[in-house]
């Protein structure tokens, strides 16, 4: 794997990434360099949605120039604000976990924002400030998440309205889980109806239905469980 500075080349061959919405994994694996390196170098130019090849390689040639040996002897407080760089990695491995749920990535990432903002809300001002994209495009993405149930609305003094993170999205979503659960085991159960118990395609669709219920019923009960950890705050055991 190669190291040292990025390339002309391959920061050319991220903008293009970037434009075809690919997560960094991918175009980190493309130009065969660690995601983490990708990640940086796209949030330190301007984020997925102002990054380009030309400004971010003129950028770094400028910082390299004008860096100073760090103080020695300093260590950073406990109080001090997470590491801007690791924040930025962190989200970047959050959206794209998201992203493979099935969320597009202006989704993923506007999700992500707000579940790592400390207010656990934002408004959509600071949602395309964050994300360095258009309103229009934070807009789409806030409509979908609230389809999905995953965020809800706030209205604040005035007009503005602010975005927040739903805890309970996760509990409503093992739920759903469990419901698709029965509902394929139900389906597994007609068909052992209609081939025969006795047949082996019958004692498949038996057993996968048998495994489904209880699959079902444990997610159910557990989500019941342990829901009150969604709302359990800061220090709490």
């Amino acid at each position: 794997m190669p190291g040292g500075r990025l390339t002309p080349q391959e920061r050319q061959q991220i903008a293009l990434g970037l434009a075809d919405d690919l997560a960094y994994a991918e175009i980190a694996r493309r130009i065969d360099r660690p995601t983490s390196t990708v990640t940086r170098e796209v949030m330190r130019n301007g984020g997925p949605g102002a990054y380009r090849a030309d400004l971010a390689h003129r950028a770094t040639q400028q910082r390299a120039h004008r860096r100073r040996p760090a103080t020695r002897g300093t260590r950073p407080s406990q109080a001090d604000a997470p590491d801007d760089a690791a924040l930025r990695v962190y989200e970047e491995t959050f959206t794209t976990l998201l992203m493979q749920s099935g969320l597009p990535r202006m989704a993923a990432g506007v999700l992500t924002l707000l579940y790592v903002a400390d207010s656990g809300s934002l408004t959509a001002a600071e949602l395309v400030e964050r994300l360095q994209v258009s309103p229009a495009s934070v807009s789409k993405a806030v409509a979908l998440l609230e389809n999905l149930g995953l965020i809800r609305r706030e209205r604040e003094e005035g007009r503005r309205e602010r975005y927040a993170a739903d805890g309970d999205a996760w509990y409503q979503s093992m739920l759903a889980a469990a419901r698709s659960n029965a509902q394929m085991a139900e389906v597994a159960r007609q068909g052992v109806g209609v081939l025969g118990r006795e047949s082996p395609a019958g004692a498949r669709l038996e057993n996968m239905a048998r495994f489904l219920d209880f699959v079902g019923e444990s997610i159910s009960r557990a989500a019941e469980q342990a829901r009150e950890l969604l709302h359990t705050g800061p220090g709490t055991p």
